[in-house]
């Protein structure tokens, strides 16, 4: 029996782990070029999408529903704001620290870069029809959640 080059043992090929993280880093590629075509990153998409979602913010409360290091959070954050995307204005309660705030121009993107992304989750799940991906999201929720710490 011929096994194709680069294939990995069984062993692993069974390891759901080890699938999990392969199917991420093709995910990871697809995404990274999706949003690449609009000169974005990841960090970028995730504070517009938060800053839509629930209004103004600090950049601390951002941070922490996104998961962007403090580092990162006033990297991006200035990019952003160069770009017009967000406004940042001092918080009337507490002047040491800024309010972020989508603008205008930050939503168009925004709606912009959903549908970028939506063709790359088609490409990821390329191989899925419609009602797998839907149970292959609830699973994944279900485990994402489970080891967050949001047990049902």
């Amino acid at each position: 029996m011929e096994i194709a080059e680069g294939t990995p043992p069984q062993r692993l090929r069974a390891l759901p782990s080890r699938l999990a993280n392969q199917a991420a880093l093709a995910a990871n590629r697809i995404v990274d070029q999706a949003l690449g075509q609009a000169g974005v990153r990841r960090y970028h998409y995730s504070l517009l999408a938060a800053s839509e979602e629930y209004g103004p913010s600090s950049q601390a409360a951002l941070g922490r529903r996104t998961g962007i290091d403090r580092s990162d959070m006033v990297a991006t954050v200035n990019d952003l704001a160069e770009r017009e995307l967000i406004e940042r204005a001092p918080d009337p309660a507490d002047r040491r620290r800024n309010i972020i705030s989508i603008t205008p121009a930050g939503r168009g993107e925004l709606t912009h870069l959903d549908r970028l992304l939506a063709t790359a989750q088609d490409e990821f799940l390329a191989p899925l029809p419609a009602a797998d991906r839907r149970n292959l999201i609830d699973l994944l929720t279900r485990v994402v959640d489970h080891h967050a710490g949001k047990h049902d």
